[in-house]
C-alpha cells in the first residue's frame, strides 16, 4: 500500500551568512560595501518585492558588513546559488529597483586617492534621493521606528491673579559698572551714572575684554580721593579702550567628496542625473532617439565624399 506524502508550501529564499571559518572576503582598505544613511531596521519582508533571485542576493549583500568584497565573482564564489552571469544581471535590476548604486569617490585629506564603493540601501531609493545623497545634500535621516519617545510637558505653574513683572536682568556691561563700588568703595556709581556708562562698558566686552577685567581697569592706581567716580570712570573707559580683536583666519573645511556614479552594468562612469536607475542608455536598452538632422548631414557628407572619389578616378 503506498503511503501519501505531505506535501508542503514552498519557503522563501534565505540567503545563507557567512562561515564564521570562512568570511567573506574583505575589499582593499577603503573599497567595497557601504551602507547608505537613513534605513528602517532589517525586517522579514525587506525584500518581498522582488524576484527570488534578487531577493535572495539582495539579503545576502544586506548581512555583509561594510568593507565587503562587492565584486561579481567574489558574490558569485561567496554563495553556491547564482553564477557570475545571475549575479551580475541581479546587481543590474538590484540597482534599477533603488537599492544599490556602484560610485567612484576621492579619500584622504588632500582627496587624491580614489576608490570604488557600493552603496548599498535596504529601504529602496529613488533617483533624486540618490543624487542629493551623492552630492551631499542628504544626511541620514531618522526612521519613524527608532526616534525617541516623545518627552511629558513640564507641568506650568499656576497663574496668580494679579502676577507682578519680572525686573529686566541687568546686561554684562550695567552688572560690571554695579560692581565697581564693590571692588573699591572709592568707585561706588549710582543707577544712572551705571546706565550712562553701559553702551561704553559694552564696547570693552564687545572687543574681547572680561567684566573682571574691566573692573580691574577702572579701579587701578586710583588717586587718594576720588570726588566724581562717574567722570573718573568715563574717562577711563574712553581712553583705555581696547582695541578690535584681530579676525582669527578660518580654516577652509574640507572639502566633501567628489563622487562620480558608475553604471551597474557596464561600469561607465557619468553624472547620476545621466545615469537613471543606476544605469546608462544601453544597459537600459534604450535607443537614442532619432535625429533628422544628423542623418541629413551625413549624407550630404557620404554624397561628398563619393563625388571626390569620382572625380580622382
Amino acid at each position: 500500500m503506498a503511503t501519501a506524502k505531505p506535501t508542503t508550501a514552498p519557503c522563501a529564499p534565505v540567503a545563507p551568512r557567512p562561515h564564521p571559518r570562512h568570511p567573506h572576503p574583505r575589499a582593499a582598505s577603503g573599497y567595497g560595501k557601504r551602507s547608505a544613511p537613513g534605513q528602517t531596521r532589517p525586517r522579514p519582508g525587506d525584500f518581498a518585492a522582488l524576484p527570488e533571485r534578487e531577493a535572495f542576493l539582495a539579503a545576502f549583500i544586506d548581512r555583509l558588513p561594510d568593507g565587503a568584497a562587492m565584486d561579481v565573482k567574489t558574490l558569485a564564489a561567496a554563495q553556491p546559488r547564482y553564477g557570475q552571469q545571475a549575479v551580475r544581471s541581479a546587481l543590474t535590476h538590484l540597482s534599477a529597483a533603488g537599492h544599490l548604486r556602484r560610485v567612484q569617490e576621492t579619500i584622504g585629506n588632500g582627496r587624491s586617492q580614489w576608490v570604488y564603493r557600493t552603496y548599498f540601501t535596504r529601504t529602496a531609493r529613488d533617483d533624486a534621493w540618490w543624487q542629493r545623497f551623492l552630492t551631499g545634500a542628504t544626511h541620514p535621516q531618522v526612521q519613524p521606528d527608532e526616534r525617541p519617545p516623545p518627552q511629558p510637558e513640564p507641568s506650568r505653574p499656576v497663574a496668580h491673579a494679579n502676577p507682578r513683572p519680572a525686573p529686566p536682568a541687568a546686561s554684562p556691561a550695567y552688572a560690571a559698572l554695579a560692581a565697581l563700588g564693590t571692588a573699591d568703595p572709592r568707585m561706588i556709581l549710582s543707577a544712572a551714572e551705571c546706565a550712562a556708562l553701559e553702551d561704553l562698558a559694552a564696547q570693552w566686552l564687545a572687543r574681547g575684554a572680561t567684566s573682571a577685567y574691566l573692573v580691574t581697569a577702572l579701579t587701578a592706581g586710583l588717586p587718594p580721593e576720588v570726588h566724581s567716580p562717574g567722570a573718573l570712570a568715563r574717562t577711563r573707559l574712553t581712553t583705555k579702550l581696547p582695541p578690535p580683536p584681530t579676525p582669527t583666519p578660518v580654516s577652509t573645511p574640507l572639502p566633501t567628496p567628489t563622487r562620480i556614479m558608475e553604471c551597474t552594468g557596464c561600469g561607465v562612469p557619468g553624472r547620476p542625473e545621466a545615469l537613471p536607475g543606476g544605469l546608462c542608455r544601453p544597459c537600459r536598452g534604450d535607443t537614442p532617439p532619432p535625429n533628422p538632422t544628423a542623418d541629413h548631414l551625413r549624407a550630404q557628407r557620404t554624397h561628398h565624399y563619393a563625388t571626390l572619389c569620382r572625380a580622382r578616378t
